[in-house]
């Protein structure tokens, strides 16, 4: 059932904090990926491996996705798969900055169908079940209402307000804010403390797998950039950018991509 997978995610994104939080403001090792795909730590292989031989333990018929385990195309023909991104904003991670976070999810035939985001410094901990609703540390949560989009604050990094992403080069009067993850973003935009996220790059499944859940449960909207739903266990597990929010800002959003 999805909320048993549910619980187990949040007791497995706890442990995970409970390993990353050792590991954060020391001297961690680091290492760069290969093909400019950006810093790993020692902590967040760390994480991964506690979090694959817990989580496949409990369910071994599942299939597995992280960012930090050799992709096994073997989870294509799974029914269920974990989705999992062991720490979520390295890069604060490693600069010391506490808006890192632990995403996982359980993705059913394309669809997510649990998901959990942990923040440890902040001691958040966002839940979603399919049909369940989402929460913050157990009270229920709600996406933005906001009508307008003039003043909306949106979470995006400085390079997708570039006017040749936007129809006509106009881009919208927005308050543009930043967070390093990706997760963390989505779970703003679910609890409704800024009204929508958006990156327009490529975007790797396990970065936006939890927080798709947490926005449509907190009754937002979420596509990719040209107004798709999103669906995961891809080969390659990308998609085509991602908007999330409250339901009228998403909208309006997506009417002025170019």
């Amino acid at each position: 059932m999805p909320e048993a997978d549910t619980a187990l995610l949040a007791d497995a994104a706890r442990a995970a904090g409970e390993i990353a939080t050792r590991y954060f403001k020391r001297d961690v090792q680091i290492w760069d990926k290969p093909g400019s795909q950006g810093p790993v730590t020692q902590a967040d292989l760390d994480v991964d491996t506690m979090l694959r031989e817990t989580l496949l333990s409990a369910r071994p018929d599942y299939g597995w996705l992280s960012e930090e385990t050799p992709d096994d195309t073997a989870r294509l023909a799974a029914a269920r798969v974990f989705v999992i991104d062991p720490i979520d904003g390295t890069r604060a991670f490693i600069e010391g900055n506490p808006t890192w976070s632990h995403s996982l999810a359980v993705c059913e035939n394309g669809d997510v169908i649990a998901a959990a985001v942990f923040l440890p410094i902040h001691e958040k901990l966002y839940l979603a079940t399919r049909g369940g609703g989402a929460t913050l540390n157990g009270r229920p949560i709600t996406a933005s209402d906001r009508a307008d989009l003039t003043d909306a604050e949106v979470l995006a990094a400085r390079p997708a307000m570039d006017p040749e992403h936007w129809r006509n080069g106009e881009i919208p009067e927005v308050k543009r804010q930043f967070r390093s993850s990706l997760a963390y973003r989505m779970a703003l935009a679910a609890e409704g403390r800024k009204d929508a996220m958006l990156t327009l790059r490529a975007t790797w499944e396990w970065d936006i797998a939890a927080g798709t859940l947490l926005v449509s449960e907190a009754g937002g909207r979420v596509t990719d950039r040209k107004g798709r739903n999103l669906r995961f266990n891809n080969d390659p597990p990308m998609l085509d950018g991602v908007v999330a929010g409250g339901r009228h800002v998403q909208e309006k959003l997506c009417a002025q991509l170019a």
